[in-house]
């Protein structure tokens, strides 16, 4: 943990309220999921008569417009929100509501930190605090939390700024029961045909269902959503076929679906059935990896590598998850160079190694996003504007001409007449140097913001007007017809219509469902990992050419 040192508490905000902690979650399920829990304690400090209830807001990209208005006529004391809406929030009428702001707490910060979405974060809390002391406050203090980050001093290097940083180093090797099962005695050749074609699946899933039918709960982990939606499916359809659990009856469900691609409402109510006990497993991408709070899951399956130690270490730290608890972790390979990763990954997961990080310098796409978003609601001074954006580790570097550069750029000053069509999003008084916002430019800020990359999906609704329960890729809706059914979280779901950007659907329970996919980058394997694994390849290369000589 790395907690920067602030400069005490806010004074009140100027309607007497407001919200005094914002806590910032790199994913919306760790933000709900804290949600939960603040729910047990903060009821306990009012049995015991600690005074005026303590309320709490979370804003994420699910919030319902008529419960963001609520949130900014009646904001909570405790905010939980995601840094593309703490972003918004800065960009609109809200951001009055955290002008009393005491303490910035960043959740998972390693998720953040080496990333262009940390930067863009970086500069957003800069202009949460500056929001801060402009109205008389003084700074609020900032807490990074991370239970996989290394090396601490560059974690705190980014959480501070140009701050004195206070770095808690509460680290100790992680209690792991790691193994590697491997379902064939030979992997090039394991014997096997059927549905799949032969290879190893037809020995992973009854494994699988092996694994997760010896303990109580168990979340499956995997690395594409497509292959979440394969696994659930596979595991259900061998589960009824060998009479674990009866056909067609929806209250035996074994094994869901759980991605980011799956609606929040049905993400929650997944959840919600795993603690309850009414599912024995969940198949998972990254949407469950990072905190989450799942107390009954005793085993954590990881098919093939997960590409990095500290993946590995957030994700088999979901079993056990609880003080003295041991996470039961067993990570099953595909293939036999995704042996060798996963014996390198398990490796340094059971030393504790987890990769280095490197904080951005300099991304002057994120930083002419902010510049945009920070001139469309308040005129500044270019001098103001650059100490600023100095304060933060990745532009501490940054020099003059190439902040000047960006703004050239944004006020319409252009290398070439072949950008003359771009529209100015500033203006540039150089007499008094003070950029203020051109017509359109705080539109533009708010639906052009953050840095993940804007991917072409298709809403999923039941009916014309019903619920939201997902969304498909764009090449996928182009290549299905009405009529035709599909796989969701492991439900399957009929097409009854496609529209401009919707997908209308009904249920469609026991049909067999054609799977979906996704369009999306891969995870990639961070450089300490490959070259380890290079290491490893040739000292057993080594091994087995002494093997021969002898």
């Amino acid at each position: 943990m790395a907690a920067a040192a602030g400069a005490g508490a806010a004074g009140e905000a100027a309607d007497g309220g407001g919200t005094r902690v914002v806590y910032v979650s790199p994913i919306k399920a760790l933000a709900y999921d804290i949600e939960r829990n603040l729910r047990a304690p903060l009821a306990g400090l009012q049995r015991l008569g600690a005074g005026a209830a303590v309320t709490v807001d979370v804003r994420t990209g699910d919030t319902p417009a008529k419960e963001r208005e609520r949130q900014r006529r009646h904001p909570a004391q405790i905010l939980i929100t995601t840094p593309e809406s703490l972003y918004l929030l800065l960009a609109g009428r809200s951001r009055e509501r955290m002008r009393g702001v005491e303490t910035i707490i960043v959740d998972e910060i390693h998720a953040l930190a080496p990333t262009k979405r940390g930067v863009h974060l970086a500069l957003s809390l800069e202009r949460l605090c500056h929001l801060v002391t402009s109205a008389g406050g003084r700074e609020p203090q900032r807490i990074g939390l991370s239970a996989t980050q290394r090396p601490l001093i560059e974690v705190a290097r980014y959480l501070g700024g140009d701050r004195p940083v206070e770095i808690v180093d509460a680290s100790a090797r992680p209690a792991l029961d790691l193994a590697i099962v491997v379902p064939a005695q030979e992997m090039d050749h394991p014997g096997t045909a059927g549905k799949d074609g032969g290879g190893m699946w037809p020995l992973i899933y009854p494994r699988l269902l092996e694994m997760l039918l010896a303990h109580r709960t168990t979340i499956i982990f995997v690395n594409s959503r497509r292959l979440a939606e394969r696994v659930s499916q596979q595991l259900t359809e061998l589960a009824v076929a060998t009479g674990v659990v009866p056909p067609n009856t929806g209250d035996t469900e074994l094994v869901r679906a759980h991605h980011g691609s799956v609606a929040r409402h049905q993400r929650l109510e997944i959840e919600e059935a795993l603690k309850a006990g009414r599912l024995r497993a969940i198949v998972a991408t990254s949407s469950l990896e990072l905190g989450i709070d799942m107390g009954t899951v005793d085993l954590v399956i990881q098919v093939e590598s997960p590409g990095a130690v500290s993946r590995g270490l957030q994700r088999i730290g979901r079993a056990g998850h609880h003080v003295g608890g041991v996470s039961i972790g067993r990570i099953v390979p595909k293939f036999r160079g995704d042996l060798l990763e996963a014996t390198v990954v398990a490796q340094k997961m059971l030393e504790g190694e987890v990769e280095t990080i490197r904080v951005p310098d300099s991304a002057l796409d994120v930083l002419a996003q902010q510049i945009v978003a920070m001139v469309a609601v308040d005129a500044w001074k270019l001098d103001d504007l650059e100490r600023l954006i100095h304060r933060t580790a990745s532009y501490r570097e940054l020099s003059r001409g190439a902040l000047t550069g960006v703004i050239d750029m944004l006020s319409g000053r252009y290398p070439s007449d072949e950008f003359a069509e771009l529209r100015p999003r500033l203006t540039w008084d150089r007499q008094t140097d003070v950029l203020t916002g051109r017509k359109g430019a705080r539109l533009l800020s708010v639906v052009s913001g953050g840095t993940i990359p804007d991917r072409g999906t298709y809403a999923v609704h039941v009916g014309p007007s019903g619920p939201r329960v997902g969304e498909l890729d764009e090449e996928m809706v182009a290549e299905s017809r009405k009529g035709e059914t599909f796989l969701l979280g492991a439900t399957t779901w009929r097409i009854e219509d496609i529209t401009r950007d919707r997908v209308i659907v009904t249920p469609a329970p026991g049909e067999p469902g054609k799977m979906p996919f996704w369009r999306a980058d891969g995870p990639g394997r961070p450089v300490e990992l490959g070259r380890a694994l290079g290491a490893f390849c040739r000292e057993l290369d080594g091994r087995l050419a002494s093997s021969v000589d002898a």
